[in-house]
């Protein structure tokens, strides 16, 4: 459990000007900030796969220059939520989501044991990372951008890809291809200065007039409701009433974009916290960050909205919420 803040009271009868004043100051430090490690191949952020399948994700997401780590998982996430024992309405199988007759032909023996086992991931992993690379050998002289190609021909068909001259004017599958650059986004390890989002200031605002609110499991915030909320339920709420649509719950929230390092904290950044420091999918708890150290949260039942210090031993990182991100992330995972 996490250790209550004893001077909660104090912050929040520091009230209005208190949260106005840090959001102001969302645009002036914003520009001062500089993220993540320079040059280098792309690298995942901190628990964005599961710690035993990054390793995999890592090694295998550099196995041909249409691909990378970043988006490697994003596929993976888009495809199964990292669900190795995931089963699709199409007979998709596995973490990877093969097909039988695609996994007959592509699938390989990656950890070297004699088999070849779609619902290892110790094997649909490498055997993702090495289908992608014979798209993209497929697809190689088409013009137009190479990655977008070999996507667009791991959803159409490489002979659609060739046919149209690159990405085919499908919509399912110039969807795919939005979604999965798009996330590859949030599975980075960002090298570049992240720019502060447009929207905090109105989420802030909508999460601070809910100050005092009882928390409710499950909670949306709807009249039958009482309007009270859960953590996610929260965030997700401040986030819809500038424009912004969010999943339900606080692990795939967490992929709704980038995510700044401690020190690069802004407020109407979500902060996530995790019993497990190394994964992302045990989030279990969410905060919109007011700055100075604090968040706005739905802690849990009996407690009500509050302010809360966000440096506990369960703190797992933090987005950058952007509309783009936002739209990106699967229905269901």
């Amino acid at each position: 459990m996490r250790k209550v803040w004893v001077a909660g009271g104090v912050a929040l009868a520091m009230g209005l000007s208190f949260v106005m004043l840090l959001v102001v100051g969302v645009y002036i430090v914003a520009g001062n900030l500089v993220n993540g490690v320079s040059g280098g191949s792309k690298t995942l952020a901190k628990g964005s796969v599961p710690a035993a399948y990054q390793p995999l994700v890592q090694k295998w997401g550099n196995l041909c220059s249409a691909i990378n780590p970043a988006l490697l998982a994003a596929q993976l996430y888009q495809e199964s939520g990292f669900n190795p024992n995931a089963k699709s309405p199409a007979a998709a199988q596995g973490i990877a989501q093969f097909i039988p007759g695609t996994w007959a032909t592509h699938g390989i023996d990656g950890d070297g044991d004699g088999d070849r086992d779609v619902w290892d991931p110790n094997d649909a992993i490498p055997s993702a990372a090495s289908y992608d690379c014979t798209l993209a050998k497929y697809v190689k002289d088409v013009p137009g951008d190479p990655t977008k190609n070999m996507l667009a021909a791991y959803n159409a068909g490489a002979y659609a890809v060739i046919k149209y001259g690159g990405v085919p004017p499908y919509k399912e599958t110039q969807n795919y291809v939005q979604i999965i650059t798009t996330l590859e986004d949030s599975f980075a390890a960002p090298t570049t200065r992240l720019d502060p989002s447009k929207q905090a200031a109105g989420a802030i605002h909508y999460a601070q007039k809910k100050l005092g609110t009882p928390y409710l499991w499950g909670g949306n915030g709807t009249p039958e409701q009482g309007g009270r909320f859960d953590c996610s339920g929260l965030t997700k709420a401040a986030y819809e009433s500038v424009g912004i649509t969010l999943p339900r719950v606080a692990n795939d929230q967490y992929n709704a974009g980038p995510h700044p390092s401690r020190e690069e904290l802004l407020p109407g950044d979500l902060v996530f916290f995790s019993p497990d420091p190394s994964n992302s999918r045990a989030i279990d708890h969410v905060g919109i960050y007011v700055g100075g150290g604090y968040m706005i949260d739905a802690p849990y039942t009996g407690a009500v909205i509050r302010f809360d210090p966000i440096d506990t031993r369960k703190y797992f990182g933090a987005t950058r919420v952007t509309e783009d991100g936002a739209k990106a992330l699967p229905s269901a995972v």
